[in-house]
């Protein structure tokens, strides 16, 4: 969710791991999961787990005035390891025109960190920068610091190069959301974030943020990245090779030879 006139995306930072195991502990994503039913559409499915994770209400007439979400697009489709397709939905969480009043100060602190360790923000256009955008007082470090922000790499993935983004986000001074009743895992990790001064954002989260950010911007970053949107070639493929079927297996997960061939076909 993105509130552009402040840029920032609230990011829930995950403390369990999910039912099949899927989530680490301590991970950083942004809220999602699995369509409870066929028929749910993609945003349907946001909606309830953005409730589920970080309690933001998926229905409009339950939003705490004088907020909204403003549902703008989806972008196209990205493909995990585990052979699951995960469609971003890109919304705009706003006040409404006539009121002038911060997200971040007024809602974040009436949400509820369910099932995530914390509930916080970060710069929506700095994830198209190397280095920290905001100043010394608003990052609680000095200009040495800036660097952290950001650390990449070039590893092979569906027999290409992809490119691995690290961002540590800051959270000095800003509205950090926890769990109003925690688990025992859950307290644990929550108790170990408070020792943290940023907050590591990486993997396909760290892709999505990257390419919401290209789109709303029209704007590229300032750090090498893959050109192409999302992965819709590479499960076209795949599924004309008899993969990502409907019933997934315990033990389906995409092998380098599988990605191989299906880049040659």
């Amino acid at each position: 969710m993105y509130d552009l006139p402040g840029p920032c995306s609230v990011i829930p930072l995950h403390a369990l791991d999910g039912a099949d195991g899927s989530r680490d502990p301590g991970q950083a994503a942004l809220p999602g999961g699995k369509a409870d039913f066929l028929s749910e559409t993609p945003f349907q499915t946001a909606r309830r787990e953005a409730f589920e994770e970080i309690g933001l209400p998926n229905d409009e007439s339950k939003m705490p005035p004088p907020f909204r979400v403003e549902h703008i697009c989806q972008l196209p489709l990205n493909l995990a390891r585990t052979e699951l397709g995960v469609r971003p939905c890109v919304a705009f969480l706003h006040s409404v025109e006539d009121a002038d009043v911060d997200v971040e100060k007024t809602l974040m602190p009436r949400l509820d960190a369910k099932e995530v360790a914390a509930v916080f923000t970060a710069p929506f256009h700095n994830f198209l920068r190397s280095k920290d955008e905001l100043s010394d007082e608003e990052t609680g470090s000095d200009d040495s610091d800036r660097s952290e922000w950001y650390g990449g790499q070039w590893m092979d993935w569906h027999d290409s190069k992809w490119r691995m983004h690290n961002f540590h986000v800051p959270i000095a001074g800003q509205t950090v959301t926890k769990p109003k009743n925690k688990s025992t895992d859950q307290g644990a990790v929550a108790d170990q974030l408070e020792k943290l001064k940023r907050y590591r954002v990486f993997g396909m989260t760290a892709r999505i943020l990257v390419d919401a950010a290209r789109l709303a911007y029209n704007q590229e970053p300032d750090f090498e990245h893959n050109s192409h949107w999302g992965d819709e070639d590479m499960i076209q493929r795949l599924q004309k090779m008899g993969r990502l079927s409907p019933i997934r297996k315990p033990d389906d997960e995409l092998t380098r030879k599988d990605l191989l061939k299906a880049s040659k076909m």
